[in-house]
């Protein structure tokens, strides 16, 4: 199985690199660079037999966390449990067979731009959610702390960009007090909700959270070390169709 799954990836390296070869030929001729789907791609109120199928390990989605049960694509979605809203979560990730020839082929800029699954350049982890027609009804962004490749500690800053692509005024947001436990980080101290109506007509609500929770110290207690990524620095982004 394991050599199975190596020859597999050899071929899709290799194909990778020739469609990539073949594109930046293209691309002296004036033509656009490749490109791989993205969560933007999708569109609210599309079937799900009608959406892009250029992503990959789809599976039953569990709000922002990892996935549950594997899916061969949009259209299995009535296998995941329906949510308390009716809609039904499939995760996704972005296809990895442009980042494989770039690293194949040892090229920075391009590893960098297709690496792993992101927004603005934010690792997070994505869902589409289905009503029970089969319609794409809403989109769910929840920035990953699994990922490492960027610093956790500015997760919290994707809201910049989320507020800035839809518009930064006409927000309604809720600056909540701390719980018990919570502190600031540092000076900063974050627990906001937000949320907003935009074209569609289509409603986006936002969670920003950017704080120590109780029994999260900047230096141990018992040690007096600096402790690592004990502090909250989170983003749950959600677009849903109005009904």
């Amino acid at each position: 199985m394991t050599q199975l799954r190596t020859t597999t990836r050899l071929i899709l390296t290799a194909l990778a690199s020739l469609a990539l070869a073949a594109a930046a030929a293209a691309q002296g001729a004036g033509q656009r660079q490749p490109s791989r789907a993205e969560v933007w791609d999708l569109k609210l109120g599309t079937p799900a037999t009608a959406l892009p199928s250029g992503f990959s390990e789809y599976a039953c989605g569990t709000d922002g966390g990892p996935p549950s049960q594997p899916l061969s694509g949009w259209s299995d979605f009535r296998r995941c449990r329906p949510e308390p809203s009716g809609l039904r979560e499939v995760y996704f990730r972005y296809d990895d067979e442009l980042e494989y020839w770039a690293k194949a082929n040892d090229l920075p800029a391009e590893i960098e731009r297709y690496s792993g699954t992101k927004v603005y350049d934010f690792p997070v982890v994505l869902s589409a959610l289905f009503d029970n027609s089969g319609t794409l009804a809403g989109l769910r962004i929840v920035s990953d702390p699994r990922d490492t490749t960027r610093s956790r500690d500015e997760a919290y800053t994707l809201r910049n960009f989320l507020t800035a692509r839809f518009g930064r005024d006409g927000w309604s947001c809720n600056d909540l007090a701390p719980g018990d436990g919570e502190e600031p980080v540092a000076r900063t101290f974050i627990k906001q909700d937000c949320r907003k109506t935009v074209a569609g007509p289509a409603l986006a609500v936002m969670q920003t959270r950017y704080f120590r929770k109780k029994g999260q110290y900047q230096f141990d207690p018992h040690s007096s070390k600096e402790t690592k990524g004990e502090f909250e620095s989170t983003v749950h982004f959600e677009l849903t169709l109005v009904q």
